[in-house]
């Protein structure tokens, strides 16, 4: 299996199975002499850990990440910092219900990876997906915390969940100092609470909901980015798009753009004490591929999750027709762990338009 890997000064490749002894990432690019330790790390991994509410898996992983290579302790700075080697972090499985999968050993699961994995290598891992799940997202989320670290302070991520099912947030009431204070990352308080009535009845009616997740970068200076083939939105987007069950993104206004005349859209500008001030922000921070120092804004779209509990149409591995329910763990709305999971990917892109970006210029 190819194309495991992404970035390009800042390279991350993720390996493991969900279902595998251990999952992980190594980290090529990351400059040296940072401050790295597993508690930072961890810190990131503990928001997109399973198990943390009714709302998201019941599978108990502690998601304790090891470092493997890559940082030495500096007597210099009294800890560890990175070497600019390659950085390899693992976190071990330890909770695998392999079991729970033999029933549908041979039959494929509608809306999962199982018959494309199928026809394109003749060969799947059924328990759990294998290199298809959203566990593989574990080790994004550590790679990230890295990227982070190149980043350094000035840049700030932060995601939210705006919108689940069809219910979504009043956006005149955003909070986010609300978003860590409810199991659904909402910046919106009343919202929250709608939310827990309707994925309560959600679960107990055997299926799921998708959702809207919000995140946003301040902080990024103007420049970042490249004309054409290297522009920063679609880059942002490409990898948002590589994260499990999403099928759409948004780069500011989005498609509300379409609806907007030129004046709307406008993202007009006046000079101010501290350069040019932006009086909009539709193009989510972004113009012509590179960064203008406005926040950064994307959106996914994040489907329902397909492992439901009511049977569904589907066939087998030789073709015959048959109904499918999936048993085991499975969050009735995935979307809610993407959240720290489209910062993580939202934070190795911009370490790698960081370094491109002073790789080309010298600053």
């Amino acid at each position: 299996m190819s194309h495991n890997t992404f970035g390009h000064l800042f390279r991350v490749t993720t390996w493991g199975e969900s279902h595998g002894p251990a999952l992980g990432c190594v980290i090529d690019g990351c400059p040296p002499g940072l401050a790295l330790t597993p508690e930072w790390i961890q810190g990131f991994l503990d928001k997109r850990r399973p198990g943390t509410s009714r709302f998201v898996t019941q599978r108990q992983e502690a998601d304790a990440v090891k470092i493997l290579s890559g940082v030495f302790e500096d007597d210099r700075t009294g800890g560890p910092v990175t070497t600019g080697t390659p950085i390899s972090l693992m976190i071990e499985n330890t909770d695998q219900r392999s079991k729970d999968y033999s029933e549908i050993r041979d039959r494929y699961r509608p809306g999962h990876a199982d018959f494309s994995y199928d026809a394109k290598y003749g060969v799947r891992d059924y328990r759990g997906g294998g290199r298809s799940s959203a566990r593989e997202t574990a080790a994004r989320v550590a790679a990230g915390a890295v990227a982070r670290c190149a980043l350094g302070g000035g840049v700030t991520i932060r995601g939210a969940v705006v919108q689940i099912g069809p219910h979504a947030i009043d956006r005149a009431k955003w909070d986010w100092d609300q978003v860590g204070q409810n199991p659904f990352w909402c910046p919106d308080k009343d919202m929250a609470a709608q939310w827990e009535a309707f994925l309560d009845a959600t679960r107990k009616a055997g299926s799921s909901a998708g959702a809207i997740v919000e995140v946003q970068a301040s902080g990024v200076p103007a420049g970042w980015g490249a004309p054409v083939y290297g522009k920063l939105d679609a880059e942002l987007a490409e990898a948002m798009m590589s994260i499990n069950a999403v099928k759409g993104v948004e780069i500011g206004a989005g498609f509300a753009a379409a609806a907007f005349s030129g004046e709307q859209n406008a993202d007009e500008m006046r000079s101010g004490n501290e350069g040019v001030r932006f009086l909009a922000n539709n193009n989510g921070g972004v113009a012509g591929g590179i960064s203008t120092g406005q926040d950064l804004v994307v959106r996914i779209a994040v489907k329902p999750t397909s492992s439901i509990l009511n049977e569904v149409k589907s066939v087998t591995r030789e073709g015959e027709d048959v109904d499918v329910r999936t048993k085991g763990r499975h969050d009735p709305c995935v979307g809610i762990r993407a959240v720290p999971v489209a910062e993580a990917m939202m934070a190795c892109v911009l370490a790698d338009a960081k370094l491109r970006h002073r790789g080309q210029t010298g600053r």
